[in-house]
C-alpha cells in the first residue's frame, strides 16, 4: 500500500505539473483563437506545431534516454546527465531555430515573422523542457511543477498585457510564449545549479545513440506526420480549417493535461515495474492505457453534453460551432491514444529501441496518409476521420510490439538465471 501511494503521489504530482503547462497553453489558445479568428489562429497554430515537432526531436536525443537510463540514479550521475542533456536540448533548439528564422525570412507575411520569432527563442524554450524531465527522472515532479508555474503566471500576465493594449497579432503570441519560456528556462538554473555544458553534447550522443537516434526517429516521424497532416489540411481546405480542428483539440485540453502529465512519469514508474516484477508490466501498461482512454471518453463526452452553445461561443468566439461538430471525432482519436500511450511506455520502460521505433513509423505513416487522405476527401472532417483509422490500427501494432518486448525481457531473463557459475560447482 505505501509502494501504491507513492506512485500515485508521483502520478498526481505528473499531472499536476502537466496541468499547470496545459493551462498556460489553453489560455493562450483561447487569447489567439478569440483575438485572431480562423486564419489568424490557423497562422498561429503552424509556428506552435513546428515548436512542438522540434521539441519532439530535442527529448529524442536528449530528456528520452535521460528518463530511461537515469531515473533513480545517483545525485552525481544524474547531475552529469542533466548538464548534458541541457546542452544537448539547447543545441538542438539553436540548429532548429536557425533553419525557421531561414524559413521566415523567405515568407513574406505573418507567418514568416512568426516563425522568425520562433527560431530566435526556441533555445531557450527547449532548455525550459528540459528541466523538467530531470526533476521527473529524479522522482522530483514538485520541482517541475515550481518551474512550469513560473512559466505559466509569466504568460498569464504578459496575455493580460496584451489584451489590455489591443496590440495582439501572431507574432505577438509567438513572442509570449517563447520569451516566457526562456525566463523559466533561468530559473531552472537556480533550481538546479547546473549549468548545461556544450562539451558534452556529443559524447551524450554518441553514448546513448542506440536510444537516442531511435527515439529521434520515434518523435520526429509522428512531429513531422502531424506537420504534413496540417499543412496538407491547410492546402486543400485552408488556414480556417486548421483553425477549426486546432480549436477542437483546445476542448479536449483538459484531458490533455492528464494524458501528457501520465506520460511524463509513465515511462520511469515502468521502469520500476519492471525492475521489480517485470511479468507485471504488461498489466501496469494495461492499467495506464484503459484510464487514460477511459478518461478521454468521460471528458469529450461531458463537454458535448453539458456545455450549452452560448458558453461554447463566449470561449472561442465564431470557432465554437465548427469546433463542436468536430469534437466526437476528435474524442474519438484521444481515447485511441490513451491506450497507446500504455503501450509506449512498456517498450520505453524495456528499451526495445527497436520495436518502439518500429511502431512509431508504423504510427507516423498512418497518421500522415490517413490525415491527408481525409482532408482532400473531406476538408476538416475528413482529416479527423483519417486519423481516427490510423491511430486505431496503430493502437494494434503498438501492443503487439510491447507483447512481443516483454516475452523477449522475460527470455533473456530465463537464460540468465540458467548460467551457473562454475566456481559453485567446485566441491569444498
Amino acid at each position: 500500500m505505501s509502494r501504491r501511494a507513492s506512485l500515485l503521489q508521483r502520478l498526481g504530482w505528473g499531472v499536476a505539473d502537466q496541468a499547470v503547462s496545459s493551462v498556460a497553453n489553453f489560455v493562450l489558445g483561447i487569447f489567439v483563437a478569440r483575438s485572431l479568428g480562423a486564419e489568424g489562429f490557423g497562422a498561429f497554430s503552424l509556428a506552435y506545431l513546428t515548436y512542438s515537432f522540434v521539441l519532439s526531436a530535442s527529448r529524442g536525443l536528449a530528456t528520452d534516454p535521460l528518463t530511461v537510463r537515469f531515473s533513480g540514479a545517483g545525485h552525481r550521475a544524474w547531475s552529469t546527465a542533466v548538464a548534458a542533456a541541457g546542452a544537448t536540448a539547447t543545441s538542438v533548439g539553436v540548429v532548429a531555430g536557425a533553419g525557421c528564422v531561414v524559413v521566415g525570412l523567405l515568407l513574406d507575411s505573418a507567418v514568416g515573422d512568426a516563425f522568425v520569432a520562433l527560431g530566435i527563442l526556441l533555445p531557450g524554450m527547449l532548455l525550459q523542457d528540459s528541466w523538467r524531465f530531470a526533476f521527473f527522472a529524479a522522482g522530483r515532479p514538485s520541482r517541475a511543477l515550481v518551474n512550469d508555474l513560473v512559466w505559466t503566471v509569466l504568460l498569464l500576465v504578459t496575455l493580460g498585457g496584451l489584451e489590455a493594449s489591443g496590440r495582439g497579432d501572431v507574432v505577438s503570441f509567438v513572442v509570449a510564449l517563447g520569451a516566457t519560456a526562456a525566463v523559466a528556462a533561468a530559473f531552472g538554473l537556480v533550481q538546479t545549479r547546473i549549468v548545461p555544458r556544450p562539451g558534452a553534447v556529443a559524447a551524450w550522443v554518441t553514448t546513448h545513440r542506440a536510444l537516442g537516434t531511435r527515439y529521434l526517429g520515434e518523435n520526429i516521424s509522428i512531429g513531422a506526420a502531424g506537420q504534413v497532416r496540417y499543412l496538407a489540411l491547410g492546402a486543400v481546405a485552408g488556414l480556417a480549417a486548421v483553425g477549426e480542428v486546432r480549436a477542437a483539440e483546445i476542448l479536449m485540453g483538459p484531458f490533455m493535461v492528464l494524458l501528457m502529465g501520465v506520460s511524463q512519469v509513465a515511462v520511469p514508474e515502468a521502469v520500476g515495474v519492471l525492475e521489480r516484477s517485470p511479468r507485471r508490466l504488461g498489466r501496469f501498461c494495461l492499467l495506464l492505457g484503459a484510464g487514460l482512454a477511459g478518461v478521454a471518453l468521460l471528458w469529450g463526452l461531458s463537454v458535448l453534453v453539458l456545455v450549452p452553445d452560448s458558453w461554447g461561443v463566449a470561449l472561442i468566439g465564431e470557432l465554437w460551432s465548427p469546433a463542436e461538430a468536430l469534437l466526437p471525432l476528435v474524442m474519438a482519436g484521444l481515447v485511441l491514444a490513451g491506450l497507446l500511450v500504455g503501450a509506449q511506455a512498456g517498450l520505453r520502460a524495456l528499451g526495445a529501441a527497436p520495436r518502439s521505433l518500429l511502431a512509431q513509423l508504423t504510427n507516423a505513416a498512418l497518421y500522415a496518409i490517413g490525415g491527408t487522405v481525409g482532408a482532400v476527401v473531406d476538408g476538416a472532417r475528413g482529416s479527423c476521420w483519417g486519423v481516427v483509422a490510423a491511430v486505431a490500427v496503430s493502437v494494434v501494432v503498438w501492443w503487439w510490439q510491447l507483447r512481443r518486448g516483454i516475452a523477449d525481457h522475460l527470455d533473456r531473463l530465463e537464460v540468465d538465471d540458467a548460467v551457473v557459475d562454475p566456481l559453485e560447482e567446485v566441491s569444498p
